[in-house]
């Protein structure tokens, strides 16, 4: 079992940045696949990027492809989402997700294990 925590998130007017962290405890982080996904209020969580379990493949939502950058340092235990060229509908709680294994799945249900979130709001 792993538990994460999600830290980084705050307020940030359209155009800056921001870097998410996300902190998972336990010695087999890097057996666990990473993914970050996001819900605003009213809509669904759904999914904004993921990282193998080696950082060799990643994956990205259509939204914020060329904007946001997933990483991970296995020898922290860390996954990290940098964001760029922040918009206002980037606003949203941003949530760290894992699964064992290797593939970069996109979908909530693959995912099984949560942090409690970070509030990431954007401003016009």
């Amino acid at each position: 079992q792993v538990q994460l925590v999600e830290s980084g998130g705050g307020l940030v007017q359209a155009g800056g940045s921001l870097r998410l962290s996300c902190t998972a405890s336990g010695r087999t982080f890097s057996s666990y696949a990473m993914a970050w996904f996001r819900q605003a209020p009213g809509k669904e969580r759904g999914f904004v990027a993921a990282i193998s379990r080696m950082g060799l493949s990643t994956s990205y939502a259509d939204s914020v492809k060329g904007r946001f950058t997933i990483s991970r340092d296995n020898a922290k235990n860390t996954v990290y989402l940098q964001m760029n060229s922040l918009k206002p509908e980037d606003t949203a709680v941003y949530y760290c997700a894992a699964r064992s294994g290797s593939y970069t799945y996109t979908s909530v249900s693959n995912y099984d294990y949560w942090g409690p979130g970070t509030q990431v709001t954007v401003s016009s």
